[in-house]
C-alpha cells in the first residue's frame, strides 16, 4: 500500500494541489499505462513536467495520487512535492480535490493544477499567484480570449470547494462567483495531454 508523506501546510501561504489521480482512461482505454509517466518529446515525464513548473513559483506543492501510484508518488517526491493519496480517487476529481484540500485547509489560497498540463509557463503561475496575494478571490488564465487551467481560489472559497463533487472539478465555482482574468501569453494553460500524439507535441514557445 501507497504511503502519504507528511503534508501539512507548514505556513498560511499560497499553497498548490497537483491534481495526480486520474485513471487517463482516454489516453489508455485498457488502462496499462499511466499517462502521467510518460515521456514528453524532451524525455521529461508528464507529471513531472508539470511539477517542476509549478515548484519553480510555488514551494508547497502537494500532489494528490490514487492508491496504486506508488511510481508517479516516488517520482515526484524526488523533484519536491509532497505526496498524499485520495483512496476515493475514482469517484471523480472533486474527491481527490476535496482531498487536497483537506490536508492544506490552513493555507490563505490554492492554485488548483493538472498533472496531465506540463506546458503551463512559470509566468502564468506566478501571476495567478500575485493576483490572490492582491486581494482576487478566483484568479483564471486566458490565451486568445480562452480561459484554461491552472486556477487559483483565495481561503474565502475553501466551503464552497469542499462542496464539489464528481468529476465537476471547480468549474460551477467560476460561473457563481466573480473571476480575475489574469491575460497571458501562454497556450500551454490550453494543452493538456489526452492521447499519444500529445506526447510528440513539442513545448510551444
Amino acid at each position: 500500500m501507497l504511503q502519504a508523506t507528511s503534508h501539512k501546510s507548514t505556513s498560511p501561504s499560497v499553497a498548490c494541489i497537483l491534481l495526480a489521480a486520474g485513471r487517463g482512461s482516454r489516453f489508455d482505454p485498457q488502462g496499462e499505462h499511466n499517462k502521467l509517466l510518460q515521456p514528453l518529446a524532451d524525455g521529461e515525464a508528464v507529471a513531472i513536467a508539470a511539477a517542476k513548473n509549478l515548484l519553480a513559483v510555488i514551494p508547497d506543492v502537494l500532489a494528490v495520487v490514487r492508491p496504486d501510484a506508488e511510481v508517479l508518488a516516488s517520482q515526484l517526491r524526488a523533484v519536491g512535492c509532497k505526496t498524499v493519496v485520495c483512496p476515493d480517487a475514482g469517484q471523480g476529481m472533486a474527491a481527490s480535490l476535496v482531498h487536497g484540500l483537506s490536508c492544506t485547509h490552513d493555507a490563505r489560497g490554492w492554485l488548483i493544477a493538472l498533472a496531465d498540463m506540463p506546458y503551463v509557463q512559470t509566468t502564468t503561475i506566478r501571476a495567478l499567484v500575485e493576483t490572490i496575494d492582491k486581494g482576487a478571490h478566483i484568479a483564471v488564465p486566458t490565451y486568445q480570449g480562452g480561459r484554461g487551467n491552472p486556477v487559483a481560489f483565495a481561503s474565502v472559497h475553501l466551503q464552497d470547494l469542499l462542496s464539489l463533487h464528481g468529476d465537476e472539478g471547480a468549474r460551477r465555482l467560476l460561473k457563481a462567483f466573480p473571476v480575475t482574468e489574469v491575460a497571458t501569453g501562454d497556450p500551454g494553460i490550453h494543452l493538456d495531454i489526452d492521447c499519444m500524439d500529445d506526447l510528440r507535441r513539442a513545448a510551444p514557445a
